[in-house]
């Protein structure tokens, strides 16, 4: 592997400017990463030919004296669910196989306009229906840290990705861990901003209220400089932040009378030893860089998953109803009236799990059932955010895993109910709106375990400063 990237994606982009290497070179190595470990399946298209000639048109610039751009001549991978115009977006779903969007996302455009190479679109679950990256129609990502494991999901490819060093950092969406889940499994660090911090437009949605693109990178200081380049309003959202995240580099120290929440009920939850072993290292390393560290009882917790599951549905019922086989993507062939070209349209294309949950959020949705569980799912969720919100009144950052076990082996689950357990103990972030992140532990076993670090709506520097801490 070439030594360049190895480099961080700041080194690397102070290394371009300067001219102690060009765009296109680093583009080129990896382009060339990408190739030696294509049996990852991290990529669902590689934009090998738009790359290249995007890497020489920066290196133009920067030899006319146009130096400008937070990213200039970075290489960057992107969720195959952000519309790229003129490029393959798909969600990893037959339904748009082949569907090249007119115009890009918010997130797309921030890139671009930061100076950044996009290298490829990354593998996900389908339509972001998963937490292994096994729905997706392109077939599963593999862990780099183990072939035979799965690299977590939705956003597997793009911790993949950044994982295998085929790019310096990587955007992903995070509906309830989809960021968090797949970055632990992969060792890598990845961030949910709080809600509305990044815009959603020209995402593909799978929950609206849910949503939220984040970033993934090696160490804590990119992916927060990579936050600060996509966050901002967007008037195109109209739940975006007026304020976006402004990147201060943490230094790895904690601010006196740091306090950390260490909620009773995650912690009986471990399953795995080595994740217990870690996440008691995590909890002792912020004690001796001075942190005030206070178990707590936060009970709703329990209901989180049920919570979560019964509103996402409901949302990608409405979301994915624009899938019909008229207005765009696939359409399936020689339809007897219009509904049975519905109907035969989203049988074909639509995957098991996307399915499963239509299914489950029509249900819950219809007359009869709509107070039993959609209200009554919405006022839960009132519930666990005003528990969230009362126990940062009196701690900075709550502290947990970010999965019960490390990466599970491909067809390990039973069922989709063990599957959707995986996500326990990060679907409270996206219940409450918060802040969360993993960061990776090295030291308890064969594969990396996460420590996800919580805090409180549009408190991400107290977030970064934590990770940092554990980083050092």
């Amino acid at each position: 592997m070439d030594g360049i990237l190895k480099k961080s994606l700041i080194e690397v982009r102070d290394m371009i400017k300067t001219g102690k290497v060009t765009s296109l070179a680093v583009t080129q190595a990896a382009l060339r990463r990408v190739d030696e470990t294509a049996s990852l399946n991290a990529f669902n298209y590689v934009c090998r030919e738009q790359a290249l000639a995007r890497a020489s048109e920066i290196d133009a610039g920067i030899a006319a004296g146009k130096k400008d751009g937070a990213l200039l001549g970075v290489p960057i991978a992107v969720k195959d669910n952000l519309c790229t115009e003129g490029i393959p977006t798909t969600a990893s779903s037959a339904i748009l196989e082949g569907f090249i969007p007119p115009y890009n996302a918010t997130v797309t455009e921030k890139l671009l306009g930061a100076g950044a190479v996009i290298i490829g679109k990354t593998n996900m679950d389908e339509f972001a229906m998963g937490s292994s990256n096994e729905t997706s129609y392109f077939g599963p990502v593999l862990n780099p840290r183990d072939n035979t494991r799965v690299p977590g999901g939705s956003s597997g490819g793009s911790a993949a990705s950044v994982a295998a060093y085929q790019c310096y950092g990587a955007i992903g969406s995070d509906t309830g861990g989809s960021i968090r889940q797949p970055a632990a499994f992969c060792g890598v660090v990845g961030v949910k901003p709080t809600y509305g911090k990044v815009s959603r437009y020209g995402g593909i949605a799978l929950a609206s209220s849910f949503d939220q693109f984040g970033t993934f990178a090696r160490s804590v200081d990119d992916a927060a400089y990579l936050l600060s380049v996509i966050s901002g309003h967007d008037d195109r959202d109209m739940t975006s932040m007026k304020d976006g995240y402004v990147y201060k580099k943490p230094d790895g120290r904690l601010p006196e009378g740091f306090r950390v929440a260490v909620p009773n009920e995650f912690v009986e939850r471990i399953e795995d030893k080595s994740v217990r072993t870690a996440f008691s290292a995590a909890v002792g390393r912020l004690t001796a860089a001075g942190a005030e560290v206070e178990y707590v009882s936060m009970p709703i917790l329990d209901y989180s998953i049920p919570t979560y599951y019964i509103l996402i549905c409901a949302e990608a019922t409405s979301n994915l109803s624009r899938y019909d086989g008229i207005k765009y993507g696939k359409r399936a062939k020689n339809p007897a009236d219009l509904l049975d070209l519905y109907e035969k349209t989203r049988t074909e294309f639509l995957g098991v799990e996307v399915k499963r949950r239509l299914m489950l959020g029509n249900y819950a949705l219809s007359s009869g059932y709509f107070d039993a569980y959609y209200r009554k799912a919405q006022k839960v969720r009132t519930l666990i955010r005003n528990e969230i919100r009362a126990v940062f009144g009196r701690a900075d950052v709550i502290l947990t895993p970010t999965a019960p076990t490390t990466a599970f082996g491909f067809n390990a689950h039973s069922g989709p109910l063990e599957t959707y357990l995986s996500d326990i103990f990060t679907v409270p972030a996206n219940l409450a709106g918060c802040a969360a992140m993993s960061v990776p532990d090295f030291g308890a076993g064969a594969l990396p375990v996460g420590i996800q670090i919580m805090a409180d709506i549009s408190c991400e520097d107290k977030m970064f400063a934590a990770a940092a801490a554990l980083e050092r």
